[in-house]
């Protein structure tokens, strides 16, 4: 096997790893709040907050890193599939460490304080509002890092820009609120 093979391999592991487990946890967050049960929709985001730092940020970072070993030994820095991955991961590394982050930290304030509140409900929505968008633009990124976009090529970047608007459209759009059973107050 060659460095670059290995490289890439290390960088899919780890992409697969980041992406596929905030995925998941994005998945028992939506189904939890399609469910109206609030217990579930907490225990999703209580996870966001708490592997956050200590999985998901080191994830994005060996696949940013992993991928910048490639671009710099082999593949270059001007391809335009390139640009657009670089621009994606700046995209949904800033909505982690300026939405999710935060407002884990001040769910997790504010239920010390007050429990599960309205309030805090309407935090885990914004989560998972940023969330919906975040994983858009994650398509995206994987959608490019496989097809290798130039240009020319109209009809994929088109179905690019279907899926952000897609993505943005889902989280700026309307969500029921979540209110806190009897019991949870």
């Amino acid at each position: 096997m060659d460095w670059y093979s290995a490289v890439k391999f290390l960088h899919i592991v780890s992409a697969i790893l980041w992406v596929g487990g905030g995925f998941t946890l994005m998945l028992l967050a939506v189904r939890a709040d399609r469910a109206g049960n609030v217990e579930g929709m907490l225990q999703a985001m209580r996870a966001t907050g708490e592997l956050g730092n200590r999985f998901f940020a080191p994830m994005s970072m060996l696949t940013l890193l992993f991928g910048l070993i490639m671009c710099g030994f082999w593949v270059g820095f001007s391809d335009l599939w390139v640009l657009i991955g670089l621009a994606g991961y700046a995209t949904t590394f800033c909505i982690g460490m300026f939405v999710f982050k935060p407002t884990a930290d001040r769910m997790a304030g504010m239920i010390a304080k007050d429990g599960v509140t309205p309030a805090v409900l309407a935090q885990g929505q914004r989560v998972l509002n940023a969330a919906r968008f975040d994983y858009s633009v994650m398509l995206m990124i994987i959608a490019d890092m496989v097809l290798k976009p130039t240009l020319h090529d109209i009809t994929i970047l088109g179905c690019m820009a279907f899926v952000l608007a897609t993505g943005a459209a889902l989280a700026l759009g309307r969500t029921r609120p979540l209110l806190p059973s009897a019991a949870e107050v």
